[in-house]
This record gives C-alpha cells, structure tokens and sequence, in this order.
C-alpha cells in the first residue's frame, strides 16, 4: 500500500508540516517504486503495488505515512491521492508495463471515493492517456480509514466495477470496517495485513485468525493476498493456508524498476488426515474425504448425465468454480428430476440447459480438519429431502472431495469401537491413548489451551479404610462432578475435555484462562460431597483416625483435590511429553499445600494466586 515507506534513518523528521505537504505537491515531487506480488502456484510475478515515495535529493527523508496522515488531517488527501495515481500509472507505463503478463495494483483512499472534489471519469482519463488496459488495474482500498457514508462509498465502488476495474480490500483485518467493509466491497483480492503475518508462526492466535480469515475468503471465492512476508516460516504458513499471492521483503522488496524476477515455488505440507488408529490426530472429515472430479457452474448438463451414466456407484458431484464449491447435485433427484421429468420430457428438456441451472441452494460444504461428530451434528440440521446426500470438503476454503453419508456412519462406528477400548472401565471417560490424542491433535493446531491436572489427596489411606467399593463410588463420583462442571447438559466441546488418566488421577482441557474458575467450581462441588463419601461424624470432625501402613494411628484428613494449571498460552510446547512433564510439576507443587488447591503455571514459573486456593 502506499503508506509503507522504504528503510530510513532512525534520526527522520516525526512531523510533516503543511507547508511541505504543498510543496511536494506543487513540485511534483513525488514518484512510484514498485514491489511485485508473487503467485504462490508458479513463482511468477502476478502484479505490481505502486508505492509512492519521495524523488531523491528532494528533501530530507522522511517516513510517508506521515504525509498521508497530515493530508487526511488538513483536508487535501483528495489531491495528494491522485497524484500518486498519476504517477503509479505514468511511471509504470514508462517502465513497460504493458509487456509485463501482470495486474498495476494502485491505492486508492476510500475518503477520496466519495470527497466532494473527486472528479468523475479522471481515472479513466488516466488510464487511457498511459495506455494501461483497466481490466489490468487493481484498485486497491484501504480499510484503515473510516467511512462515513456507506451508501455513496458503495456506488463509487460499483462505478469502478463496472468500468473494468478490479477492486481489492487492502489492510484487511486492523481498519474500522473489518466484515462490514467485506460485504459492501465484494472484492475480488483481500490483503491480509501484515500486522497478522508478522511472527505468526509464533503465536498460536495470528495463526488461526490467519487461517480463518483465508478460509472465509476462499468460501467466497475471494482471491487472498499475504503481504508484509519477512521470514521463511511466514512464508511456509501462508502456503499451507492455501493462500494465492505472496508478498513481502523475504520475497523482494520495493524497487524503481519493474522486476522480473521469479522465486521458488512454496513448498506446501501433504496434509495426511487420519482416523483413530494413530494417536497424533482426531478422527476428522478430511480422514474419509475421496477426491470427485468437479463440473464447472457452465458445463452442459448432459456431461452430468453420462457421468452418473457411466458410473453406477457416483451418488453426487460436486460443482466448483476455480475452487469454490458452488453446489452438488445428488444424483437420484437429479436423474428423476431433470433427466426423467414429472412427464417424461425432462431429458429433451435438458439439452440445453447447464450445470448451473440445477444446482439447489441447500447443499452441505465442511472444513477439512471438522471432527466428524460435528459434521454428523450438522447433518442432523438439514432437510429431510437432503439428508442423505453427499457433502462437500474443503481444505482452508478450497475444495478438496466428498464423503458419501455411508462411508461417514462407517468412522462413527469406528470411532465409538476405538473410544469403548480406550474408555476407562471405572468411569467411561476417555483414557490415556485419546488424552494424548486430543493433546498432541490441539499442540499440531496451534491452538491454545490450558491442561489442569487433578489429583485426589489421601486417596489409598481412604480406600484402605473405608474400603474399594466405597473408593470406587468417590472415583465414579468426582468424575461425574467434573464432567457436570466442565461440560454442562453434556455440551460436547473439543475446548471442554475430560480425560481420566488412571486411579486418582484426571485430566482437563480448557479455554485459555477459564480453567481455574472451572477448577474453583470442582472444588466446591467436592466440598458438598464430602458428607456421603465420609459419613457426618467424620465431616463435622473434618478428619477420621485411622491405622497407615506403617501400623500407625493417626488423623486423616478429609479428600481433597490438588490441581496444576498449565496454559499453553502462557507456556508454549512442542510436544506431549514436554506439557506431561510441566503437569505434573506443578500438580506436586499442589501437592505441597493443606487441603484443595490449585497451582498454575505462568511462562514457565509457578505461580500461587491466592484467588486459586481453597481449603476443603
């Protein structure tokens, strides 16, 4: 965009005066350098930002967005706007840009669109003079800036439109109209700002928003831009999202030429979805998704017919536009529907009609990495006349397959085979092989979580005394409580995970920062149970004697449970083993203090915040 500003000196003016905002101005000061846009597919270059800058030797250097900044303050952005529009297409014109097989992105400030000096037509005017064809111009708009007036802003865009222009969204994700903008625009490029490709390799909540934002896009067939690429690693993200143009100093920096210059194509991760049987990963959709070649929306409709005529077994074909799933058509409606018709005609009928006008609006598109228990409760939720039809997958919005409904019901009943041989017969709840599981799954995400460990103090002199049948009965009693407080009327969250790892011991999976107000919760559900899982005397008492293994007597006290919290948001790993070994750190630190408690682990310190303890 035009308010990035080449590597300056530290020691640069901090303000931009009027007076020299006028004199750039009146000057023609002001030239256009150039960085290429990279396609992620072959390397190539696939267009051009102008960006403007200062013509060497004019004044001392000085950071541009200041200059945009002081315009938009004293009310002249209109003017400055054009200017370095006539610039970016006077000087790539002059550069040879029309030999260039690529797109001129310009900027363009959304205030200027509607601002009462902008004169209609100019653009066009400009275009024409430098003989840059406007159906090679991209226009960008920066979302940074508030707009006021959203009715006037839309028709300005439309008008741009209309006349060839193709229209772009820069900035995307940090400015003041965030999804409002989206929906008003309907670009055909989005660029993601560089503010959420900055290290995002690094922080588990860029990624996914990242993730997101290109898989929303892609769903709308919105091409994605990744600009502000400094480090191979940003680099190897954004390709494994999917996403199409690449940008960024790693790649090239801005330049006074037109480069030529081509780089390596990405390498993409072979994503592998797999079902229960490893333990580093959930069975998701994308485990039983089979590739379907696609129709395009404009295909006659007859290639349909000899598709599902030439295979008996192909119960649905997906339709995609480059790789937007736009539909599926099922095929016994289909054939019954447009091939036999409520007469008989429907095949003469058909002839000449296209893919396009059959497809129905109800139609099912899940993303790869969806549980399929999520998928199934998806399902649940359509009409009856679609139920039993094929669903479409997509990969960060791209489409990738189908999966028929038979071959979904087979990984459910796989998956609640290998959950009844993993389950914990005591408790039912998921052991240790899915612990690992769902941990290492969540780990391989980037997605933040906190782990809470909980463990039952006292537990064997409790089971010696009052004996197994009533150890068994707390077992089977704390973990009920756990999973009422952490999953409430049996709500089924990945972010709200039980786990029982074996005798006194369990396991919780909670949201960033929420696991010791549900840790809270299970320590004062226990307290209530106390009086049945000791009797009254001994709960009025707060303790019981009894003989230890030693053939000692002595006062024991009530049950109790220490807990360690550790958030991976706070304490980033890299593996199972790492974040067991952290657990049980601080779960000893627990340990260490009368009666229940919780501990919780901060960037690799443990913490006692005394809002975390309770005594039982």
């Amino acid at each position: 965009m035009f308010l990035q500003s080449a590597l300056l000196p530290t020691n640069m003016p901090t303000t931009v005066s009027r007076e020299l905002l006028l004199h750039l101005l009146d000057t023609n000061s002001l030239t256009s350098w150039f960085q290429p846009i990279f396609s992620r597919q072959n390397g190539e270059i696939y267009g051009y930002e102008a960006l403007t800058r200062v013509r060497e030797g004019i004044v001392p250097p000085f950071d541009i967005s200041k200059l945009f900044s002081k315009a938009q303050a004293e009310g002249i952005i209109a003017s400055l706007d054009m200017q370095c529009r006539e610039n970016a297409f006077c000087r790539a014109a002059e550069l040879g840009f029309l030999k260039k097989n690529a797109y001129l992105y310009v900027n363009i400030c959304p205030g200027t669109l509607i601002h009462q000096d902008h004169r209609g037509g100019i653009t066009d005017q400009l275009a024409e003079d430098c003989g840059i064809p406007k159906e090679r111009i991209v226009l960008e708009i920066t979302e940074q800036e508030a707009i006021k007036n959203y009715d006037l802003f839309q028709r300005s865009i439309e008008h741009y439109r209309k006349r060839g222009y193709k229209i772009a969204i820069d900035d995307f994700g940090v400015g003041y109209g965030g999804l409002k903008m989206l929906s008003i625009v309907e670009p055909d490029y989005v660029k993601i700002d560089r503010h959420f490709i900055d290290e995002l390799d690094r922080f588990p909540f860029k990624y996914n928003l990242v993730d997101a934002m290109a898989t929303v896009c892609h769903k709308l067939g919105i091409t994605v831009i990744a600009e502000g690429i400094e480090r191979q690693e940003e680099l190897d993200i954004v390709s494994q999202f999917g996403i199409d143009l690449l940008q960024g100093y790693y790649l090239e920096r801005p330049s006074p030429q037109l480069s030529d210059q081509c780089i390596p194509i990405p390498g993409q991760r072979s994503e592998v979805y797999d079902c229960p049987d490893t333990l580093t990963s959930s069975c998701v959709i994308g485990s039983i998704c089979k590739q379907v070649e696609p129709l395009a929306p404009a295909e006659p409709l007859m290639v349909a017919f000899q598709r599902f005529h030439s295979s008996n077994s192909l119960q649905g074909v997906p339709v995609v536009a480059g790789d937007r799933v736009m539909g599926m058509i099922p095929r016994m409606r289909f054939l019954e529907q447009h091939m036999i018709g409520p007469h008989g005609y429907g095949y003469a009928l058909s002839r000449y009609r296209t893919v396009k006008d059959v497809l129905e609006p109800d139609f099912l598109v899940v993303e790869a990495t969806t549980p399929v228990e999520k998928v199934v409760a998806q399902i649940q939720g359509r009409r009856g006349i679609s139920l039993y039809d094929d669903l479409c997958v997509t990969k960060n919005g791209k489409y990738l397959g189908t999966v028929a409904i038979s071959s979904l019901l087979d990984a459910i009943t796989q998956k609640s085979i290998q959950l009844a041989k993993g389950a914990s017969p005591l408790t039912g709840l998921p052991g240790n092989e899915f612990i690992q599981r769902m941990v290492v799954s969540l780990i391989e995400q980037k997605v933040s979580f906190d782990v809470c460990y909980l463990d039952i103090d006292d537990f064997k002199p409790y089971n010696d005394y009052y004996g197994f049948e009533k150890g068994d009965m707390v077992i089977k009693g704390i973990a009920k409580l756990i999973m009422d407080v952490v999953q409430p009327d049996g709500n089924n969250d990945r972010f709200r995970f039980v786990g029982h790892i074996g005798g006194d011991d369990f396991i919780v999976i909670s949201r960033p920062h929420s696991s010791q107000q549900l840790c809270q919760k299970i320590i004062d559900g226990l307290h209530h149970l106390l009086p049945a899982f000791h009797g009254e005397r001994e709960f009025i008492k707060g303790c019981y004697q009894a003989t230890d293994r030693q053939g000692q007597l002595r006062s024991i006290p009530l049950l109790s449970l220490s807990i360690g919290i550790v958030s991976t948001e706070d304490c980033p790993v890299t593996s199972y083993g790492e974040l067991a070994f952290l657990a049980s750190g601080v779960k000893r630190a627990a340990k260490l203090k009368k009666g229940s408690a919780i501990v919780c682990n901060r960037r690799g310190v443990i913490q006692e915040n005394s809002s975390c303890l309770a005594a039982a």
